[in-house]
Parts: structure tokens; sequence; C-alpha cells
């Protein structure tokens, strides 16, 4: 998660002014037929939309058949920002990092936010990291400011999931290393996403509902025209934000989550500096790939492999995807290339 702001974000604006995005490269168009028109409603089938502010982007919901869950989803949203925002002093995550390695209380949901997230650390040991914010908090990416390489070399010995130790029965979390940093911003939008999802189906009479946490889309139900969710991703090329490298068609519940370079990034020296950090360098990334796209039936999952798979690039990026069932991506280059996992084309219908 990015340190917060006094202003709201572009995304914001725009999805203010009627424009729902899905984050800085991919939109949500709920509403929209391949044809770029809008596609039939029936009576009483317009959706309740609504939206907050919440980990550091603008979230979006649009709910069939309750519009009395648009306020769940809303709290929800805040809940789940006050544990887990790294920039929030009071915040769980904040706690165990200012813990100096002694073993912190916690709610049940980071105990076992933390736990899904060691898991895919192990499952993909050296490209996603939960304790990069050794590293990450040097970085101010609002403010343009590059730490010192001395700065880096010092913080990296202190990078290592291995040192987290997660007790869920007593709901504690520690760290070994009192100069660890958990940054949890690869994963945390994803889990809350799924939990959002789950409280749809457990706690209102909702049919179907998109959730749009900025880059991280998740899917519940079908939509009572029968019509799918169409999904456009962005050009992370286009300056202007506003050319679409194509449309994903979405008829089950899955989630869909995009990272991108140029989000976050400043200048210095002639050098661009992007917010996507390798857990082995301290540095931004720098493989082949400006964006990568994700779907999945979880969300948490696909929040993790967009950066997962960032960091690997796209040749390990696609054999990571292709050893998973249930795991499509994509992948637009520095080149503009598009490569696609084995499954990408079946699982959204892509259009180009």
């Amino acid at each position: 998660m990015s340190s917060p702001s006094s202003l709201p974000s572009r995304r914001a604006l725009l999805a203010g002014a009627g424009i729902a995005l899905a984050g800085s490269l991919t939109y949500l168009l709920p509403g929209c037929s391949e044809s770029g028109g809008s596609a039939a409603v029936g009576p009483g089938e317009e959706p309740a939309s609504g939206g907050t502010f919440a980990f550091d982007t603008y979230c979006t919901f649009s709910v069939y058949g309750d519009d009395a869950a648009l306020s769940k989803l809303t709290q929800a949203c805040a809940r789940y920002d006050k544990l887990f925002n790294l920039y929030s002093s009071d915040s769980d995550i904040a706690r165990i990092n200012a813990a100096k390695g002694a073993a912190v209380e916690v709610d049940p949901a980071t105990a076992d936010l933390v736990s899904q997230a060691l898991a895919y650390c192990a499952e993909f040991d050296g490209l996603f990291d939960i304790t990069i914010g050794a590293v990450s908090t040097l970085w101010d990416f609002d403010e343009g400011v590059r730490p010192s390489d001395e700065a880096i070399s010092d913080a990296l010995p202190h990078v290592g999931w291995r040192g987290v130790h997660v007790d869920e029965d007593a709901c504690t979390v520690q760290l070994d290393d009192p100069q660890a940093q958990l940054d949890l911003g690869g994963i945390a939008k994803g889990y809350v996403a799924d939990r959002l999802v789950e409280l749809l189906e457990a706690e209102t009479s909702a049919s179907a509902a998109m959730i749009s946490l900025g880059g991280n889309i998740a899917l519940f139900g079908t939509k009572p025209d029968g019509e799918p969710w169409f999904v456009g991703v962005r050009d992370p090329n286009d300056p202007g934000g506003s050319t679409v490298v194509g449309t994903a068609s979405l008829a089950e519940p899955t989630s869909l989550v995009t990272s991108g370079l140029y989000e976050r990034t400043f200048e210095q020296d002639g050098v661009t500096y992007w917010h996507i950090l390798d857990p082995n360098t301290g540095m931004p990334v720098s493989t082949d790939v400006d964006s990568v796209t994700v779907t999945c039936p979880s969300s948490t999952l696909a929040d993790t492999l967009s950066t997962t798979l960032f960091v690997a690039g796209s040749d390990r990026g696609r054999q990571i995807a292709d050893e998973r069932d249930d795991v499509a991506a994509y992948f637009i280059l520095h080149d503009g290339a598009a490569v696609e996992s084995s499954r990408w084309d079946a699982v959204t219908s892509f259009t180009s």
C-alpha cells in the first residue's frame, strides 16, 4: 500500500465522472456489450452502485438485488483498511512492524491474511516476499524520493519471509528480525475482495455484484440479464490512459487483477522509477513487462500473481501461470507486444 494522499486520486475523479475504473490498467465496463453499446437491462435489473476511498484507491461496487449491501461493503472496506494500512500507526501491520520482534496479538483476519501470504511466499520463493517493507518504506513514490544505494543495501538483509511466524489459534504474528517490516500491498486488496464476496453470500440477498478495489476486480453471481461482465485492459504505453488493448468477457464468478509499471512513477536524474520492487534487489523490477493481468477464482491469488509474474518476467511468468489449471495471465511487454498464458483466451473470450 502506498502512503496516504490528501487529495482524491485520478481514479477517484474519473469514477466520479461516471467511468467505473478497476485500476490503473484495467477498465470495468459492467453494462457494455462487445460492440461498445449498452447491454439490455430489464425492469428492476439496474444495479445499485456506490463507492468509497480505501487502501489508497477508489473502490466501487455495483450490486444487483440488495441495495443495502452497499453500506455493508463500505463498512467492511473501512474495517480492513484500518487493519492492514501500513501507514496507519494503530493498524495491525504497523503494530507488528513496531514491535521489534515481539509477538503481537492481531485481528483474526490479519492472522489469516499473513498466513495465506506466507504460503504464497513459500510457493513463489524469491518472487514474492511480504517482508519487502524493509525496503519499500524507503521509497517515496508520491514525493519522488529514491533511497541511496547504501540504504537499500543495509535494508535487504532484513527481507526474508521465513522469519515471520503466525499463531492462528492465539491470533499473534511475530517477526524474528526486529528490523523486518511487513508490507502486504501485493496481496491485501485481493484478500479483501474475497472477503467482500463472502460477505455478499452470507449477509445479503444480492444476486450478482462487481467489486472493484483499484486494479482488483471480483465478480459475484450472474447478472439478471444473463450478459457477461466486460473488462477492458488498458494500454500501458498510452500516456493519456484512454486506449484499451482488448476486452475480456467474464461470464463466471471470478476475479481479475492488473498490475502495471507507470501507475506510480517518478523520474530522477533521467531515470524513471516505478513502484513494483524486486525483493531480491530492493529496486524496481527490470523485466520485459509493462503490465500483467491475471484472472482466477481467488482474488487473493490473482493479486499475488499479478506482482509475482511481474518480477518473474514474461517467459517464467507464463510458465508459472500455466502450472495452475485455474489461472490465466496476459502480459504487455515494453515493446507493446502481448504474451498470453495458454488458458487466457478460453477463460476470458478476449477480443482485441
